[in-house]
């Protein structure tokens, strides 16, 4: 799967670790919320992930005491219909300040990409769309009207 990040295809260093598999030793690995909560709390032993992919259903405010020892959130999207990836980005990106690697998932689409950009993801692991694609995808609009987690700066607020 391409993952795109800064313009850019790049090689993908992380593995996501599922429930119930080994976790490595070395290298960089993700694991679900769940398990990554369990590690810290002692309930599970093993080497601490320096990543975490949070479901739709998790609650992003659960990793708060934490985004400062992570390096990247990945946020599934196992259906494209399900926004609750974008409520995450938005949560993690402005209310908790995270500046990792905020990583979407999953069933990404080339359509969301730019909506995706604006809620604070900056890396795209997708099936569907290639470089190209997302490049397109993410200038595609050139004004926004809304405030978002991303640093464009809406309409109203310019002064010409």
């Amino acid at each position: 799967m391409p993952l795109i990040k800064n313009g850019a295809e790049i090689a993908n260093e992380w593995t996501f670790v599922a429930n119930g598999e080994a976790l490595p030793e070395t290298g960089k690995f993700s694991v679900s919320l769940g398990r990554f909560l369990a590690l810290k709390q002692g309930q599970e032993n093993g080497p601490l992930p320096d990543g975490v992919r949070l479901a739709p259903a998790d609650k992003a405010e659960d990793l708060e005491p934490y985004l400062g020892e992570l390096s990247l959130i990945e946020v599934d999207f196992p259906r494209y219909t399900d926004g609750r990836g974008y409520s995450h980005a938005q949560l993690l990106r402005r209310r908790y300040q995270y500046d990792g690697e905020l990583r979407a998932v999953g069933h990404v689409l080339r359509d969301q990409i730019f909506y995706m950009h604006r809620s604070g993801f900056d890396a795209y692991e997708t099936r569907r769309a290639g470089l190209s694609e997302v490049v397109e995808a993410l200038n595609e609009y050139s004004v926004v009207y809304q405030p978002a987690a991303d640093p464009s700066v809406p309409a109203f607020r310019r002064r010409s």
